[in-house]
């Protein structure tokens, strides 16, 4: 998968030139595109481009669910100062670091997190942004749930939490109607790598992992098809797999 995403650039631009189910406008699917892992940028660049093709109405919502190289981001507001390695520190660790333009402050991501960039039209949906992103942490609540951990939201503090620790993190940029970047549910992931940032800006709160929280790794492919799942029933769709030769031909 990441050889057709690496070789992707040029079709890129040849083929694109707390809510309840009950809550949400039915539309009838949303393709999800589920990739290997991958380094940043090439999902940042692929997300570009689904965006602009939902906008024109050219392709219709999509879930990207994948993994990622190691890497630190900074939102469009981040302090800076809250990546507490040296670049010397973090290129040792083979750790790369990007500014985008997501909301939120800091954070990691790497293997062993499940990472999901939902590109979604939210007037097709009749969603407001804040529904929007109550509705993705419930879809990790949900799924959280079927492997036995009580998640739950902190007041005023977008992520998902299993008692005080965070468990995912959340940051969204809309753009003409049309929704990119998303969420990082820690699966197995190297927790060690948090300790090199302040994670979303809040030093008072630690970070976990569903196989830090069940004493175990936890099947990945599990729990990308229980986050499938959730995903069209909160957002009251029927979820259909597709790839990214069917998108590029």
């Amino acid at each position: 998968m990441s050889s057709l995403l690496a070789g992707s650039s040029v079709r890129f631009q040849r083929a694109f030139s707390q809510p309840r189910a009950s809550a949400l406008l039915r539309v009838v699917s949303l393709f999800v595109l589920n990739l290997g892992r991958e380094p940043y940028e090439r999902a940042w660049e692929l997300q570009h481009a689904l965006v602009k093709a939902r906008q024109e109405g050219r392709v219709d919502d999509i879930l990207m669910l994948l993994e990622h190289e190691p890497v630190i981001t900074l939102g469009r507001t981040a302090d800076a100062s809250h990546i507490l390695a040296s670049a010397k520190v973090l290129q040792e660790a083979g750790i790369q670091v990007l500014r985008v333009e997501r909301g939120g402050d800091v954070t990691y991501h790497g293997p062993g997190q499940l990472v999901g960039y939902p590109i979604l039209s939210l007037e097709a949906r009749r969603l407001g942004i804040s529904d929007y992103m109550h509705a993705l942490e419930q879809v990790l609540i949900d799924t959280l749930g079927d492997f036995g951990l009580a998640a739950h939201r902190q007041m005023g503090i977008i992520g998902v939490w299993v008692g005080n620790a965070k468990i995912a993190a959340l940051g969204a940029r809309v753009e003409r109607g049309v929704t990119y970047h998303g969420f990082a549910l820690n699966v197995n992931t190297n927790l060690e790598h948090f300790e090199l940032i302040v994670p979303c800006g809040l030093p008072d709160k630690p970070v976990t992992s569903m196989q830090q929280e069940l004493g175990k790794p936890v099947d990945m492919q599990l729990v990308r098809e229980r986050v499938m799942w959730h995903f069209g029933q909160v957002f009251a769709v029927s979820m259909q797999e597709t790839t990214l030769a069917q998108l590029f031909p």
